[in-house]
């Protein structure tokens, strides 16, 4: 079932968002060679506490973290342990909170220290595909209006797009309908409309699409081994076009 969300009901999910996005810009500050990634999940769950609300992934499906820690060729869904980030790499930081039952969903992909000009291309345009994956979501297009714009962009350049997992409806639960895949044809799929939350989240390989999990049960890595980037924005569609949620003072959309 797709949710159309009342006013009040975003409300608290722009509440939600708020945290989320908070969260990442306090670890943000904190991503350097040498930190471990249990650090960082330790200060974001200390943070989200700290507002009242609860952390949106922790025990949910059974996760144990509250920040998932995702680097170099891990897609997403990395348990942080005491690893220690080192200079060169990426890092996608994917965060939840849950305020008065509502959730908000935002992850970011991180340099840590210098990176190369391949690893940055890579974030760079992972980030413009969340962009235009967002401009296509306007009330009357459809999922599949919002898939078309990420996989062209970043299929042009070469990228893989991952297709086994996708971005989500998102609202009473984290995960809702619909499923927003990151590939599509235009005019194909469920309609957009106005109150509709949706949490977009392209994510591009350097090289092969296909993916696997490691024997934790959790960590998502590329098939090949080579480097992944990851953005997620929650969203709001409204009748003067999509409002990104998930979004803080000194960060450009």
């Amino acid at each position: 079932m797709i949710h159309l969300r009342s006013k009040d009901e975003i409300a608290i999910i722009r509440r939600s968002c708020r945290i989320v996005a908070d969260t990442l810009e306090l670890i943000a500050k904190m991503v350097e060679p040498g930190v471990t990634t249990i650090s960082l999940d330790q200060e974001a769950e200390k943070f989200i506490r700290s507002t009242g609300a609860e952390p949106g992934f922790k025990g949910l499906y059974g996760c144990p973290a509250t920040l998932l820690v995702s680097i170099e060729e891990e897609v997403v869904h990395g348990l942080p342990t005491d690893r220690r980030l080192e200079e060169g790499q990426i890092v996608g930081l994917d965060v939840g909170a849950l305020v008065d039952g509502y959730y908000g969903d935002h992850a970011r992909t991180f340099a840590v220290g210098q990176v190369d000009a391949d690893h940055q291309r890579l974030i760079n345009r992972t980030r413009e595909c969340l962009n235009l994956g967002i401009q296509a979501a306007v009330a009357g297009a459809t999922v599949g209006d919002i898939g078309h714009a990420v996989q062209q962009h970043a299929e042009s350049a070469g990228y893989g797009v991952v297709r086994d997992l996708v971005g989500h409806g998102i609202g009473t639960r984290l995960h809702e309908e619909p499923q927003v895949p990151n590939f599509g044809t235009p005019g194909k799929g469920p309609l957009l409309r106005e109150g509709m939350c949706l949490a977009l989240e392209p994510m591009l390989n350097m090289g092969t699409p296909e993916i696997f999990t490691k024997d934790d049960g959790w960590t998502v890595r590329t098939s090949d081994g080579l480097p992944s980037a990851h953005f997620e924005h929650t969203i709001v569609i409204t009748a003067q076009g999509p409002q990104v949620l998930t979004t803080y003072d000194n960060e450009m959309n």
